[in-house]
């Protein structure tokens, strides 16, 4: 097939197919993730790829997401239309190919995108195959196109419906119900996730609209995310609850190998090191070649630039490659013709060439701008010699909680009902808020499998403290030894492979202490054992708001509205609204044993919540505000989000 060199000749000819679309519908969780919120989202998202992928090209400068009443979506830009014109190998229209073959799409020609994002890069075409219907509509050479599909086969032509001067593509679809568990888009996911790639896309417009929501006056609820900092801005955004050391974040940007690179970074007062790294818009979580490239880059140009100015000189302590990160706040975005990835969940960049290539131009951007500003340079040093001195401290501490485990012969916690089985692989631990909800527990459980592990109160906040202090913490060192994890005495590196249960499992009361020991236990794992998230091994579980009588029948609700659904139920049965009791739990030790089995530890019928980190940035930003020092920030986010019971991270 002939191809042409020139870009905006963009048409049928372009468009490769690689594979058919035959097994999407039947195990859709290996083309978006899962069937639930998580995979529901992503179908947005993978609309909205396309979209950047055209603004990365530099054809698209405007997207707009569109909730609508009725669950459907339109998501709409002003790029350059999706081609309409013959396949000429398929013997049909070009949209047709896109929207109903997996991985046909200009993304896989070179001449047509020379990257674009996508964690999944299966195309629309899976979108299509899981709604319950889509029309895409196309603007392009004056004139407006359509087709319309069900189930991903279209129920109508390519047809041309009139005239325009508009270009791009507007695409709306309705997730099929019988796919997803839920079919309602939470607008802050999208909101983040739009916001993020306006951070990552400096100059392009992301405007969200929620119709299903209104104000007084009628007027839906409405957001656009534009920056024209990029990189600079969301670093600044993430540390918005954090205080910075230096006036303004260093950026670089430059292009290395024929790899585009951007990279921001800042220090700030606080004790943790946050790099936020992507790949073609893509949230590598696990890292990869580019942050290694960074860190190194990071260190062999700073250290060098303190042993030039002398700044070492008559220090007694080492000063290693972790001393450099504490306190630092960064964001590594590269751009990547052929990426590959690797890891747990995919998302660790995999590809040897662009380590060196980071490394070679951070290494350079960052002596010019510590030559050039000797005073924060010095501001960076005496933040680096600190951290320096709090590792030693961290480090005697750390020392301190492996000779207790050496000296006590592998015991556990005195408080930890452990289970029989020594298979990992089916052993689940439940860390219980108090003494009364661990007794019952400790009753419920299924000894088998099953081990409890009470809390005394709450844990220490791990968000503003120092590391030594955190290791020297008592409910903190039993959650490592209960755990089994090894903690290296030289880094904060954690080894898991000793980890002891598969499933963590926090559960916690129904009511505001309770969800501040969850989300002290869920910052704690998030920040000191990210490695345990990010394997799926952090889970939540979820008892009974409620239990409902009449007679003999007793049902668990879990939530208002399914205490409603319940009642409404009953009334229509034509039972007694008098009659009727409904109990409102106030805590797990309120239930027996056998109650807090059935409904909470039972794992036929129990609710857990997987602990997901779909976009680190954002949840990095809500941890450090809601666990942090800047109180007018948190109680704002606690106004705006009262009504909500769960925090999902």
């Amino acid at each position: 097939m002939t191809q042409t060199n020139d870009p905006m000749q963009y048409s049928a000819e372009n468009i490769q197919i690689l594979e058919g679309l035959e097994a999407v519908r039947k195990r859709p969780a290996m083309y978006i993730g899962d069937v639930g919120p998580r995979g529901l989202h992503h179908l947005i998202y993978e609309v909205v790829d396309n979209s950047i992928d055209e603004a990365m090209a530099g054809y698209c400068d405007k997207i707009r997401v569109v909730l609508h009443p009725d669950g459907s979506v339109t998501v709409s830009d002003n790029g350059r239309g999706i081609p309409v014109d013959m396949h000429p190998k398929e013997k049909r229209s070009a949209l047709e190919v896109v929207m109903t073959v997996l991985h046909a799409g200009g993304k896989f020609d070179k001449n047509s995108y020379k990257v674009s994002g996508g964690l999944h890069g299966v195309g629309v075409s899976v979108v299509n195959a899981l709604s319950e219907w889509l029309k895409a509509t196309v603007y392009r050479d004056g004139r407006i196109y359509q087709q319309e599909y069900r189930r991903g086969k279209p129920v109508t032509p390519v047809q041309e419906i009139g005239n325009t001067r508009k270009r791009g593509t507007t695409v709306t679809f309705k997730p099929d119900a019988d796919i997803f568990h839920t079919t309602e888009f939470k607008y802050d996911t999208v909101a983040a996730r739009l916001r993020e790639l306006a951070f990552l896309n400096k100059g392009v417009t992301l405007e969200l609209i929620d119709e299903r929501e209104k104000d007084e006056n009628g007027k839906p609820r409405k957001d656009a995310f534009h920056s024209e900092g990029g990189l600079k801005e969301f670093v600044r955004y993430i540390d918005i609850n954090r205080e910075p050391l230096i006036p303004e974040p260093i950026y670089m940007e430059g292009e290395q190998q024929g790899i585009p690179i951007q990279i921001a970074f800042e220090y700030t007062d606080g004790t943790q090191e946050h790099i936020h790294s992507y790949v073609n818009n893509i949230n590598t979580i696990e890292g990869g070649t580019h942050v290694t490239g960074f860190r190194r880059a990071l260190t062999r140009t700073m250290k060098s630039y303190f042993d030039k100015q002398g700044l070492t000189k008559g220090v007694k302590i080492d000063i290693t490659g972790e001393d450099f990160r504490e306190g630092l706040t960064a964001v590594v975005s590269v751009k990547v013709m052929e990426p590959l990835f690797e890891g747990q969940t995919k998302t660790k960049l995999g590809n040897t060439e662009v380590s060196g290539a980071v490394e070679s131009l951070a290494s350079e951007k960052l002596s010019y701008y510590l030559e050039e500003h000797p005073r924060e340079a010095r501001v960076l040093f005496e933040k680096v010699l600190r951290a320096a001195e709090g590792r030693v401290a961290a480090k005697k501490a750390r020392e301190m909680v492996q000779r207790k485990s050496a000296f006590q012969s592998g015991s556990l916690p005195g408080k930890l009902a452990d289970c029989s089985s020594r298979d990992p692989h089916e052993c689940e631990i439940y860390i219980v808020e108090g003494e009364s909800a661990g007794g019952t527990a400790k009753q419920g459980r299924d000894r088998r499998f099953q081990a409890i592990l009470p809390l005394k109160g709450k844990i220490l906040n791990v968000e503003k403290a120092k590391t030594h202090k955190i290791f020297a913490n008592e409910e903190i060192q039993n959650l490592f030894t209960a755990l089994g994890v090894h903690i290296s005495p030289n880094s904060d590196g954690l080894n898991i492979e000793k980890l002891r249960y598969h499933k963590i499992i926090i559960m916690t009361d129904a009511d505001v202490d309770g969800s501040h020991i969850r989300t002290l236990l869920l910052t704690f794992f998030f920040r000191r054992m990210p490695e345990l998230i990010e394997r799926g091994h952090v889970y939540i579980a979820i008892p009974p708001l409620y239990l409902i009588k009449h007679g003999k029948k007793e049902i668990y609700a879990y939530s208002d509205d399914e205490r409603d659904r319940v009642l409404e139920q009953l009334k229509s049965e034509g039972v007694d609204p008098k009659k009727i009791n409904v109990q409102r739990y106030k805590g797990l030790g309120e239930m027996n044993a056998e109650q807090l089995w059935s409904t909470t530890m039972d794992p036929d019928r129990r609710i857990l919540k997987r602990v997901t980190v779909e976009n680190a940035a954002e949840a990095d930003r809500v941890f450090s505000m809601l666990m942090g020092s800047d109180v007018p920030a948190r109680r704002e986010f606690i106004e705006q989000h009262a009504t909500y019971a769960n925090l999902d991270v």
